[in-house]
C-alpha cells in the first residue's frame, strides 16, 4: 500500500519579486511522511515572518512557471523544519 503524502505550502514573500523570482511568486512546498510531520513544519512556517498563506495539501500542488517559483523539498531537503522544538519560535 502506497503511503499517503502531505504538503505543506507557503508563500515566501521575502523572496518573491526579485532574483530568480524577479516578477513571480515564491512558494515552498515541503512534502511530508506523515500528518504530524506536517502539523509541525505548519506551526514552524507560521513562526517565521516571511512565509504567508501556509496551508496543508494531501495532493501535491501545480503552479503555471510563469506566475510562481516553486521549490519543493522534503525532510532531506529541510531538516530543521520537522524539528518540534519550533526552531524558527521568535522571542
Amino acid at each position: 500500500m502506497k503511503q499517503r503524502k502531505y504538503y505543506v505550502v507557503m508563500t515566501d514573500k521575502f523572496m518573491s519579486g526579485w532574483g530568480m523570482a524577479k516578477d513571480k511568486i515564491n512558494k515552498l512546498v515541503i512534502e511530508c511522511d506523515s500528518w504530524d510531520d506536517a502539523l509541525t513544519v505548519k506551526a514552524n512556517a507560521k513562526d517565521r515572518a516571511e512565509m504567508k498563506y501556509i496551508n496543508i495539501r494531501q495532493a501535491k500542488p501545480y503552479y503555471q512557471s510563469n506566475n510562481y517559483l516553486v521549490s519543493y523539498g522534503s525532510k532531506l531537503d529541510y531538516s530543521t523544519w520537522f524539528k518540534k522544538d519550533r526552531p524558527f519560535k521568535r522571542s
